[in-house]
């Protein structure tokens, strides 16, 4: 009969498993920790601190170089009789209207087609996302070209027979605004389509099979299957869009710095000439919180209607 080995006597307990002391766990802890807080420090450090402090720039009358001097609510008083400021907030709303919808849609669009599975969709996608990597100086430069009095549409309207059609685009108050959208749209669309692209992954194909066994239509598939699965990528998409649209800067002031006679003037064009070139930095603070105030609103007025959309159903 074989011996047991001394190390496993009757009656004997089993060697227990070696527990992770105390100091491990709060090593773990203190590492997890600083992981979560010192991106959060630097956030708060950089974005944050800035964020609270034009606040309190809005209730002060400053230059930059003198002592700020508390006014109160002096700026947000003076927007109602600033004309300019009415015309910048008139066209802000219509630019996020525009721009938000079209690039929204533009984006949903493309991104359904280029879903499915077929040779070279690689390719196209890459195309449409391309103006996405551009430069705004480039993009900015490229659109100048087309739209100059003898640029790319005036040619192409002259050789089809509506040269009466043909403007100076940018110049115009009654078109310089749409034109500008133009542009910012052709950025814009490629990184939505990316981001429903992604969102269509994650759609069950079995329940567009099933849909369709049922005799459900194509546009049937598309309302009752895929866009309740979209709701989640939607929310950011929206999120992304408003903001985008709201802090629209660069295509505009590259193109027409606001013009003509403020016609495409927009919340931060007018914060940025008359904040930072004007040496009004109170009063561009109060126009950056009201473009802040117009983000979180619009952002949470959407958030509303869609949770009492999936309470109702």
């Amino acid at each position: 009969m074989a011996t047991l080995p001394k190390t496993v006597r009757r009656g004997s307990r089993a060697p227990a498993a070696p527990r992770r002391g105390v100091r491990g766990g709060s090593r773990e802890a203190v590492v997890l920790l600083a992981f979560v807080l010192v991106p959060f420090a630097i956030e708060m450090f950089w974005t944050f601190w800035p964020a609270l402090n034009s606040v309190y720039i809005s209730l002060t009358r400053w230059d930059g170089i003198a002592p700020p001097e508390f006014v109160g609510l002096d700026n947000f008083t003076r927007m109602a009789s600033d004309e300019t400021f009415r015309t910048a907030l008139g066209n802000t709303v219509l630019w996020l209207v525009l721009f938000g919808g079209l690039s929204v849609l533009g984006g949903l669009a493309l991104a359904l087609l280029l879903d499915r599975p077929r040779r070279g969709i690689g390719i196209y996608r890459a195309i449409f996302f391309l103006p996405v990597v551009f430069s705004m100086v480039v993009t900015a430069l490229v659109w100048r070209m087309i739209y100059q009095p003898e640029g790319v549409l005036n040619s192409l309207l002259t050789a089809v027979g509506l040269e009466d059609r043909a403007r100076i685009w940018l110049g115009e108050p009654e078109t310089a605004l749409y034109a500008l959208l133009l542009p910012a749209l052709w950025r814009q669309v490629g990184y939505v389509m990316v981001l429903f692209l992604a969102g269509l992954k994650t759609v069950d194909p079995l329940l567009h099979e099933a849909a369709k066994m049922d005799g459900a239509t194509a546009v049937d598939r598309f309302r009752y299957v895929t866009l309740p699965q979209l709701r989640p990528i939607s929310t950011v998409v929206l999120a992304v869009t408003v903001i985008d649209a709201l802090r629209s800067f660069d295509i505009v002031w590259a193109l027409t710095k606001g013009g003509p006679y403020h016609s495409s003037e927009l919340l931060s064009t007018y914060q940025f000439s008359t904040g930072v070139l004007g040496s009004q930095l109170g009063y561009g603070s109060a126009l950056a919180v009201v473009i802040f105030a117009l983000t979180i609103g619009t952002i949470i007025v959407y958030l509303v209607r869609s949770l009492r959309e999936e309470e109702a159903a």
